[in-house]
């Protein structure tokens, strides 16, 4: 059951990584995982070169990768040869696509979203990637694997005045399960006081910095993130000119 609550998380203590799987590391986002619905973590590869992956899949309802830093060069089933990830750009990894982390860049970095927090994840030794398959609109347990390329992204007004977007991708793509996008200040100041009444509403500052005022002010700078709860009034303000935020929310 998901257990809602405000959550801000800063990136000013260095203590907060810890290795995981493959040589990463991992900074936990949502340390109480709302109930365990869901997982939000920001994850580096340290030294450049070839990555100690496999072939692997995960049973999940949704996750995605947004490269923050860097570049990594991935593989994907049924979607051709591998391919380079930029800063700025993004996956919807659907649920079960096999897939494999092949080399990045020095401090590369990515921030992933996935639900629910702990799920399965298994090796697939049989499976050589690339494979033959070229099947780029094949669905995998009702969603479509994307890839959204930054260079390039048209932007819109977003929903509140001042405030431009960048959709990565993911409403389509999984049938408006959940969406994801890149939010830009444009030097608008503050945006109004806003609601949702979803299930899951996340940002994470990219660029810039700003205040979140949810009952009390919390500023925001490069690399803090926040999870905020259905029902609950918020705001940003202080946005600064070169503000960029990470919004991923569920149902799109």
């Amino acid at each position: 059951p998901l257990q809602s609550s405000l959550v801000v998380t800063r990136s000013d203590a260095a203590s907060v990584w810890h290795a995981g799987r493959a040589g990463l590391f991992y900074r936990d986002l949502l340390p109480d995982r709302l109930g365990g619905r869901y997982i939000a973590s920001h994850i580096r590869i340290t030294d450049a070169g070839p990555v100690a992956d496999y072939v692997h899949f995960h049973k999940v309802q949704f996750q995605m990768i947004y490269c923050r830093k860097g570049w990594v060069r991935v593989v994907y089933e049924d979607q051709g040869e591998p391919f380079v990830m930029e800063a700025g750009d993004c996956v919807l990894q659907p649920p079960r696509i096999r897939h494999r982390v092949l080399e990045s860049s020095a401090a590369m970095e990515v921030v992933e979203v996935s639900c629910p927090a702990l799920h399965e994840t298994f090796a697939d030794p049989a499976l050589q990637l690339p494979n033959a398959q070229l099947r780029p609109e094949r669905d995998f347990n009702g969603q479509r694997f994307v890839r959204h390329i930054a260079e390039g992204a048209v932007w819109a007004p977003w929903r509140a005045p001042g405030l431009t977007f960048r959709d990565l991708g993911m409403g389509t793509a999984t049938s408006q399960l959940a969406s994801a996008r890149v939010v830009r200040g444009a030097g608008a100041g503050s945006a109004p006081a806003m609601r949702h009444d979803g299930d899951f509403l996340f940002f994470f500052v990219l660029a810039g910095c700003t205040t979140l005022r949810a009952g009390v002010d919390h500023a925001l700078a490069i690399d803090d993130c926040c999870s905020i709860p259905a029902g609950m009034e918020y705001q940003f303000t202080a946005c600064s000119a070169d503000l960029d935020l990470l919004e991923v929310a569920l149902p799109g």
